[in-house]
């Protein structure tokens, strides 16, 4: 059973000031590859699931950043965790 929506806004620190965003789309590309559903928003990535399985995914891409080249990776989490279960439609099938 989903569980959990959890957003992560990465905030990468690059050796030499670089654009972050080519970074960001790494961070993103290990969502993707997770194959868990997300929903990028202009400042954070919200994805849904199983909460174990989300805090590996924040693993791996703040593992990608470093990988990357970035000297330190900075993540803003949120988390709502339900064990009954959870939706993004579901929370938010009013406003659309």
């Amino acid at each position: 059973m989903i569980n959990s929506l959890v957003s992560i806004q990465i905030i990468p620190k690059t050796n030499n000031g670089e654009d972050s965003i080519p970074f960001i789309e790494q961070a993103i590309s290990v969502i993707q590859d997770s194959g868990i559903r997300y929903e990028v928003h202009p400042l954070e990535t919200t994805m849904e699931g199983n909460l174990t399985e989300i805090f590996s995914i924040i693993e791996k891409m703040n593992e990608r950043m470093i990988e990357a080249g970035c000297v330190n990776v900075i993540s803003q989490v949120k988390i709502l965790y339900q064990p009954s279960g959870v939706s993004m439609d579901k929370l938010t099938e009013k406003y659309r």
